[in-house]
């Protein structure tokens, strides 16, 4: 399967990645998320006081994930002309909340034997980070400054 040249290929697995972590929200919001994160935070915050781990009202969190998403979404076109920054600034996107989200949300589904909110769509988070990833990294010699 052809994609183009690496410029589109990095935009539509951009895009990919933006709309799959787009449905990974959805998944977390419908099945209550905020139920098992907040007291978790809480927890970490009493255990290790200098670590604060932010608690969310619904709104705040759904807000900030939501201008999260429409900011990712909107560089889209910058994505397509395979602007050098776009590609690292998706490395770490890729591998904190694609890879290590997804990990975490099927890794704890296993280790506490019940569905974690958010687990339905961690495999396609994983994949899209993984090939945003790998298209961020494959291909540093034909970019744009």
């Amino acid at each position: 399967m052809n994609f183009g040249d690496s410029h589109q290929r990095f935009g539509i697995l951009w895009l990919v990645f933006g709309y799959t972590l787009a449905l990974h929200v959805l998944d977390e919001a419908s099945h209550d998320f905020l139920s098992v994160y907040n007291p978790n935070a809480a927890a970490i915050r009493r255990a290790i006081p200098f670590f604060r781990v932010p608690v969310f009202t619904f709104e705040s969190w759904i807000g900030t994930l939501m201008l999260a998403l429409t900011l990712w979404l909107a560089l889209s076109p910058l994505a397509f002309r395979g602007l050098k920054w776009l590609r690292v600034l998706a490395i770490p996107s890729a591998l904190v909340v694609g890879i290590l989200n997804g990990s975490a949300h099927i890794l704890s589904s296993i280790y506490l034997g019940r569905w974690m909110p958010g687990v339905y769509s961690s495999p396609l988070l994983l994949l899209s980070g993984t090939l945003l990833l790998r298209e961020a990294l494959g291909r540093k010699d034909k970019t744009l400054a």
